[in-house]
């Protein structure tokens, strides 16, 4: 079964906390697939990804930039894994197809958004249900993270 991290967002936004959490994926020689919620956000997520910092650089893309073979971190809005990943990671309340392909998930979430807690906490449950390792993780105020809860 998949391990899914829940990522509770309170002190970052999405836009500070994923290229971070993707940094530190890519370091570890993993492989990643980001899935938004419209195709609109994946171009959004495009353009963040290589601006956000100056000294960083993830390499990335999309449907609209091609060869997703050769692209350690791949930005969708569908439920494909072209480029190989071994690590998922949702976004706006993003639902996989199947988690069969991953190892491990990381479904982020805005703690701010009560409607986006109460998605989160659905989607805890159905993850549950099929019997994923479930981790629960809140910011803390330096914007890194701490394990609250398994399931």
């Amino acid at each position: 079964m998949t391990r899914v991290s829940f990522y509770h967002l309170q002190r970052l936004p999405l836009d500070q906390a994923l290229p971070r959490l993707l940094e530190r994926i890519v370091a570890q020689g993993h492989r990643v697939v980001v899935q938004a919620g419209s195709p609109e956000r994946v171009e959004a997520l495009n353009a963040l990804l290589w601006t956000w910092s100056p000294d960083s650089w993830l390499p990335h893309g999309s449907a609209r930039d091609g060869d997703a073979a050769l692209q350690p971190i791949w930005l969708t809005d569908q439920g494909d894994n072209p480029n190989g990943a071994d690590v998922l990671i949702l976004v706006d309340g993003a639902s996989p197809s199947s988690y069969e392909p991953y190892a491990r998930a990381c479904d982020l979430f805005d703690g701010k958004d009560e409607d986006a807690l109460k998605a989160a906490r659905q989607r805890w449950l159905a993850c549950k249900a099929q019997g994923h390792e479930l981790i629960y993780l809140q910011q803390t105020e330096q914007g890194g993270w701490v394990e609250k809860a398994r399931g």
